[in-house]
């Protein structure tokens, strides 16, 4: 798990350093933000189209070889970008092919490697290493970002996507080493595969491995859907503080980049520190995940009324932390809930309500904007949040409803048959 660790901190610090430099990239091309923009989208789209196949495709193959051949693609694709931008030969129509490439290939790669490091630790050990996997992606995030400036500054921009190239490679020629536990703990006695196979039986999919039994089980799930509801609409109106607090920071707060990029700092050491908070989880439930995204809308609107950048940073802290912690908890709930011969599949749906709410997203929070400005934006916003999450708990206890307690009377007789249920 920790040679695991490493291997991720390597590759997410490069996959956030070409990402970094790719909009600069596109923006040297076309000198259209425009333009930039639409790279996103492209390479996020295959998300959405192929995320449950790609799931499909994690159940049907064997683990470490589905996550090793991902990298190893994911790798040839950075380094045919760092030669085409070497040698003056690329155009803004092959940098589209290839982000999307990066996409398709991603729809696989995520779920893979997301459940191998699962994998590497017992059961109850899972919340834990979800919690690292998140450390692990904020510090990648962090030094990626700080990594691209000084390598496009002193080796220019195709020195940023070999050095990511590099990172996929280290990560493949990891995987090979890595000594899965979960056989041992699925499988330690001769019981075990008759469970297995009765897990499967009573979801009713059998040996299926077809996309529709994920999809099925997936809206079969009350937890499941629940938690799509909200982490979907968190993203839409709550989570992209890289569009709201810029608006806000560098409008009514009259801030500069500098200024929003000390809140994008503090903004990464929350998440650092909600992962690490997160990882403590070892149960984590819906019902948490929902109160704490509540407690962050709440914190958003107190945000969106901030009347000085001294106050925004101090609320900025704790509304990553909560949105970290919140993150985690449900990324656990969602790869320990569905068995595990479904969980590639369950990812998929995942991946693709994601990248659908991800994409719609930024547009509607920017007509939000342009309505209410920014500090609406955020007030309207974790009203809405808080409002639709204390309205599900609200449904869900009306549903649910006060158990009763039923008593049985013993025969009169000792020998008295009790009576069928034909009678």
């Amino acid at each position: 798990m920790r040679w695991w660790s490493v291997a991720n901190f390597v590759s997410n610090a490069g996959t956030w350093m070409q990402l970094t430099v790719q909009n600069l990239l596109v923006l040297q091309i076309t000198g259209s933000a425009a333009a930039t923009g639409l790279s996103m989208s492209v390479q996020a789209a295959p998300g959405l189209l192929m995320s449950l196949a790609g799931g499909a495709a994690v159940d049907r193959w064997p683990r470490k070889l589905t996550a090793a051949v991902s990298q190893g693609l994911l790798g040839a694709v950075a380094f045919l970008t760092a030669v085409l931008v070497a040698t003056d030969q690329l155009n803004l129509a092959i940098l589209m092919t290839l982000a999307a490439v990066t996409g398709v290939v991603a729809t696989v790669d995520g779920p893979a490697c997301s459940l191998l490091g699962n994998d590497l630790v017992r059961t109850e050990d899972v919340p834990s290493a979800i919690g690292v996997g998140s450390l692990v992606h904020n510090a990648g995030r962090l030094a990626g970002a700080a990594l691209a400036g000084i390598t496009v500054g002193f080796l220019g921009t195709a020195a940023a996507y070999a050095a990511n190239g590099f990172s996929f490679l280290f990560v493949a020629a990891v995987i090979p080493f890595l000594r899965p536990v979960h056989q041992a703990v699925r499988g330690s006695g001769p019981a075990a595969p008759a469970a297995e196979d009765g897990a499967r039986d009573a979801d009713g999919t059998g040996d299926d491995m077809t996309v529709r039994q994920g999809v099925m089980f997936f809206l079969r799930r009350p937890r499941l859907v629940a938690l799509a509801g909200i982490s979907g609409i968190s993203a839409v109106f709550g989570r992209n503080y890289g569009l709201t607090l810029a608006v806000l920071v560098t409008g009514p707060l009259a801030g500069g980049a500098g200024a929003f990029g000390t809140v994008s700092t503090v903004l990464a050491v929350g998440g650092i520190v909600g992962a690490v908070l997160g990882a403590r989880l070892r149960k984590p439930s819906v019902r948490l995940v929902g109160t704490l995204a509540a407690a962050g809308a709440l914190l958003q609107v107190v945000a969106g009324f901030s009347p000085s950048l001294a106050v925004l940073l101090v609320l900025v802290l704790p509304m990553a932390v909560v949105e970290s912690v919140s993150d985690t908890a449900g990324t656990t709930v969602l790869q320990t809930d569905p068995p595990a011969h479904l969980r590639g599949r369950v990812l998929g749906v995942w991946g693709t309500v994601k990248t659908s709410w991800g994409l719609a997203g930024p547009p509607a929070l920017g007509l939000l904007m342009e309505l209410a400005g920014a500090r609406g934006a955020l007030v309207s916003g974790g009203l809405v949040i808080a409002g639709a999450i204390g309205a599900g708990f609200l449904l869900r206890r009306r549903r649910t409803g006060a158990a009763v307690i039923v008593r049985t009377e013993q025969p009169a007789l000792a020998g008295q048959a009790a009576l069928g249920t034909a009678a």
